[in-house]
């Protein structure tokens, strides 16, 4: 036990209380009796950098008007507001009752006075807490908002980029509560409180595969990362990698490369990362994957109704769907307005929470919004649900609360032509194929930037009448086949009727050829001609005879393409020494064929090459995504710096 001397803002001084100065000899003076800083104590005070704890006894000496050196107690919820920490009463008297029993009953404590450095230690500890599962930082305030010029020296005067603090906040908890384990991030995770260090750990490209792996189960082989990447080049064959892995799910890459991502550019960082996130989230909610959503049907509404809606507005409908349940009023219809007051997650949780959980609806006797948050959130917390702030992750927080239990193997062509699609940028985003592609939009947007100018756009009906919706989007569908006949497209027996009514059979077999265009396209405006399928067969066994290679393809139908090993010593030929063949492995299995297969795609991508194919494309020998991905090799041969902003 100690004698601590408070002398007014300056450091208390520490008197053992021994001997003639223990407690049952001491008459109380000026001093307090407490117990020496403690281990715990010390390290939080290390929590708080110089110009904090200045900027904290200025907001202190705010509350102590007369200059004692110490706050009443009934002044705390003041004084952390102040510090912004947004405390709700009901744990500021929490606060105040557990600082009570730990300390030694003496005058000060009994006058409930607290010291500028208890108050200190009480900061730091409150600053140690999982800050990114507070609503304690408001989406108004403007300090929350990072503004940053443009990212080249010709934007940078006229263009501004905005970061959110809360955004940041959100991404780096998902990051560390979903990768925080795997040992190959030890050297970078898990990130601090802040987030701060988020942009310094995408870096080496390593992390990024990782997220990317976690959204697309599979989709890059971890054989292909370099994990130790001790220079310039590895961590940008990294990166590349992972941006050629991220546009292969679908993310749309516009005026980013991996030399942003080493620079750090903030909100390049944070769109990326979105997409990537959310993509994963959505991929969970679909009639293939969640077949209980049929639950959701309303009067008279029939099973591909619902599978034409987005994720989003499916997420909403389960919303509603379990409130209604809950036998309450309250409904939404969006995922920002509507749930700022905390009401519709309060009921929610309560809702689909186990009887043992211990969730209670306590969050709606607050008055205070931002304390109703805060409860709401620590009811969350007993789910294992993380929380999110700005209305951009409260889909994520929403997501998060196990709307999907129940999964089945989605179709790879379906996700193959959808991610191709989605990476050129198309809106609205596609999450069904044929439903998605039913009124002509999306598909008007591929032939013009196939082939721009293709598509008259006076003659498009970009929105629709409600009377004659129909009509319209029949119209734009007859428009997108004679487009299509007119690019001499195969077309026959296909007609506008039959992508309005999303046809799948019908549909892709118009999206395939608009893929195959584009992907000789490629090679078309690279100088080379108009490059047809025998002429990128001729170039694949000239490069592998080249290089010595014993592979060889007679076709795109070719058996020997199955082993995956004509791709791997493609690559190898393209840029010698690449691949590891100690990692390759004779293809006497299917396992084996896949990882060869896998091994093979990974390397490609980490070349740069923009490989939307699937390991069982090339194993199954599907010739047709066989083809674009010898096309886009043959391309990556011929401009070596794909992974340049396009």
């Amino acid at each position: 036990m100690y004698l601590r001397i408070e002398q007014g803002l300056g450091p208390p001084r520490y008197i053992p209380l021994s001997g003639a100065l223990a407690p049952a000899n001491l008459l109380y003076g000026t001093g307090t009796i407490i117990y020496g800083p403690t281990e715990k104590s010390m390290m939080a005070g290390k929590g708080l950098s110089d110009d904090e704890k200045i900027e904290l006894k200025e907001q202190f000496l705010q509350i102590d008007k007369d200059e004692s050196g110490f706050i009443d107690f009934n002044e705390l919820k003041e004084a952390l507001d102040l510090a912004g920490f947004k405390v709700p009463g009901w744990r500021v008297r929490d606060l105040i009752d557990k600082f009570g029993r730990e300390k030694e009953v003496d005058h000060v404590a009994a006058q409930r006075k607290l010291s500028y450095h208890e108050f200190e230690h009480l900061c730091c500890e409150l600053k140690s807490k999982d800050v990114s599962q507070t609503f304690k930082q408001k989406i108004s305030r403007k300090e929350n908002i990072h503004t940053h010029g443009g990212i080249s020296d010709a934007s940078a005067e006229g263009t501004t980029h905005s970061v959110r603090f809360e955004e940041q906040l959100a991404f780096s908890d998902w990051v560390n509560t979903n990768l925080g384990h795997d040992p190959d991030l030890r050297h970078i995770l898990p990130l601090d409180g802040e987030g701060l260090n988020l942009y310094e750990a995408v870096k080496d490209g390593i992390l990024l595969c990782k997220i990317i792996n976690h959204s697309c189960p599979d989709t890059v082989d971890e054989r292909t990362i370099d994990m130790k990447p001790n220079s310039v080049y590895k961590r940008h064959e990294n990166l590349t990698l992972a941006l050629s892995s991220a546009q292969s799910i679908g993310v749309n890459l516009v005026n980013i490369d991996a030399n942003d991502l080493i620079k750090g550019t903030q909100h390049l960082v944070l769109g990326l990362l979105w997409q990537i996130i959310r993509i994963g989230l959505f991929n969970q909610i679909s009639l293939e994957q969640c077949p209980g959503l049929a639950n959701l049907l309303q009067g008279g509404e029939q099973l591909d109704q619902l599978m034409k809606m987005s994720p989003e507005a499916i997420l909403l409908r389960w919303v509603n769907h379990q409130l209604e349940r809950a036998g309450v009023q309250t409904r939404i219809n969006n995922f920002s307005a509507d749930i700022k007051n905390s009401e519709a997650y309060t009921h929610l949780l309560h809702q689909i929470a186990a009887p043992d959980s211990g969730v209670n609806k306590e969050a709606l006797m607050e008055d205070d919004l931002q304390a109703r948050a805060e409860r709401m959130l620590e009811q969350a917390d007993k789910l294992g649900c993380r929380a999110f702030i700005s209305p951009q992750v409260n889909v994520v927080f929403v997501n998060s609360l196990n709307l999907c239990t129940n999964r089945k193997t989605r179709c790879a062509t379906f996700e193959t032509y959808r991610n191709w699609m989605n990476s050129l940028g198309v809106s609205p985003y596609v999450n069904w194929l044929y439903s998605d592609l039913a009124d002509g939009l999306v598909i008007f947007q591929l032939y013009d930037i196939i082939q721009p100018g293709a598509v008259t756009w006076n003659k498009v009906h970009k929105t629709f009448n409600r009377m004659r919706k129909f009509m319209e989007k029949l119209e734009n569908c007859n428009y997108v086949v004679d487009l299509g006949r007119k690019q001499k497209y195969s077309l026959v027996g296909i007609a506008g009727q039959d992508i309005c009514d999303g046809n799948a059979t019908l549909t892709l077999a118009l999206v395939w050829q608009l893929m195959r265009s584009y992907t000789l396209n490629v090679l078309a405006n690279l100088g080379e001609g108009k490059h047809i399928e025998g002429d990128i067969i001729k170039w694949v066994n000239d490069k592998l005879q080249t290089a010595g290679k014993s592979s060889k393809i007679s076709s795109f139908q070719d058996g020997s393409i199955s082993t995956g090993l004509p791709l791997i010593d493609l690559i190898d030929s393209i840029k010698p020494g690449c691949i590891n063949y100690d990692l390759v492995l004779d293809p006497d299995t299917e396992e084996d064929k896949i990882a060869n297969a896998k091994y093979g795609i990974s390397m490609a991508r980490r070349l740069g090459a923009r490989v939307y194919a699937l390991p069982e494309d090339i194993v199954e020998i599907k010739p047709k995504m066989v083809m674009t991905v010898f096309a886009v090799l043959m391309s990556r041969d011929y401009v070596p710096n794909m992974d340049s902003k396009q």
